[in-house]
């Protein structure tokens, strides 16, 4: 069985370079496919001297197509039997392309979710490899002395020599926080333990989530008219035609962030709206209160909080009394509160 990486990159060339070096030392071959979508930073640099120690197939956009866009670019021209997509800012563990290719030999109606952990302390670095600052964080980095500076620094030798080091620093999630952490855990063990749960479909990942090429080409791919939530979306779509998503453990992949906060679904609404019209569910709908169940600032009241996916699931069949209306108006005002 053959995996193909499908990678977005948009403008974060230092932080490719070493996603790059990650999938250079698999334990597994894969072909790599990367889509840079637009970038207008040294990207092309990078990819080139890549391509010196790893084959790889290299879709370039003049203007930007998104996230849901560049990944359909990638696998429209990848010839493996499995999909892999990861972010270009994101490191993969040496087994992980061998841990999805196990996980898909079972069938083609797999959907193969990872283990998704980040590295904190790159936030503050535009690139990793050199610990040149980000615009904003120089004074920051100026106050540090130069072995706490090398602690945040992610380097090529770390890469190939040290990846129990950055295993060792990384934290469960793909953000920093103890939101992000707790979906996580949430999702994870709704996936290990819940397996005949219909809401499954809300556990997919932005990166580190793997399909059958075949299968993703015949649905369609991800929704163009979808850059937030666009993988749950085609979990969800996936699933109503019998495919079932379970986790890959051992899959391990570690983002290098690059910004303070994230893009939060409950501030960034759009996605909702385009996902309904093509999926009016209640559990659709239910998913912004189920992340906001979780944060520490919310306002709901208890009995109408949803605090794991099986919750979520009971919630989705309309049995709880509960003026779920009510509760998403509350949480999607002006005065809304930050996701978790």
């Amino acid at each position: 069985m053959r995996v193909s990486v499908v990678i977005r990159s948009k403008d974060e060339a230092g932080r490719l370079r070493l996603t790059l070096t990650s999938l250079a030392r698999q334990t597994m071959p894969a072909e790599v496919v990367v889509v840079d979508d637009g970038s207008r930073d040294h990207t092309e640099a990078v990819l080139a001297e890549a391509s010196r120690r790893l084959p790889m197939r290299i879709v370039k956009h003049a203007a930007p197509k998104g996230r849901s866009g560049a990944a359909n670019a990638g696998a429209r021209v990848a010839l493996g039997d499995v999909l892999l997509f990861l972010d270009g800012d994101t490191l993969a563990h040496p087994e992980l392309v061998a841990r999805h290719a196990a996980t898909h030999a079972a069938g083609r109606d797999i959907i193969g979710r990872g283990e998704t952990f980040h590295l904190r302390g790159t936030r503050f670095l535009r690139d990793p490899e050199t610990g040149t600052p980000r615009e904003g964080e120089e004074a920051r980095l100026a106050g540090m002395s130069a072995v706490e500076v090398t602690r945040l620094r992610v380097t090529q030798g770390d890469v190939i020599d040290r990846f129990g080091e950055i295993d060792r620093r990384s934290t469960p999630a793909i953000y920093p926080g103890a939101g992000p952490r707790q979906l996580y855990e949430l999702e994870m063990d709704a996936l290990r333990h819940h397996p005949a749960c219909t809401v499954l479909w809300a556990a997919a990942c932005g990166s580190n989530l793997s399909v059958d090429r075949e299968r993703f080409l015949s649905a369609g791919g991800f929704d163009e008219a979808l850059d937030l939530n666009e993988h749950r979306e085609l979990a969800l779509r996936l699933c109503q035609d019998r495919a079932r998503i379970v986790p890959v453990d051992g899959a391990r992949t570690y983002h290098m962030t690059h910004r303070t906060g994230w893009r939060d679904p409950l501030q960034e609404t759009r996605w909702e709206a385009v996902m309904y019209r093509r999926h009016p569910l209640l559990a659709v709908k239910l998913l912004t209160v189920f992340w906001a169940s979780l944060s520490p600032q919310h306002r709901i009241p208890p009995e109408a909080q949803i605090r794991s996916l099986p919750e979520l699931e009971a919630a989705a069949q309309g049995n709880t009394g509960v003026d779920y209306d009510a509760v998403r108006r509350l949480i999607l005002s002006k005065e809304a509160i930050s996701a978790a």
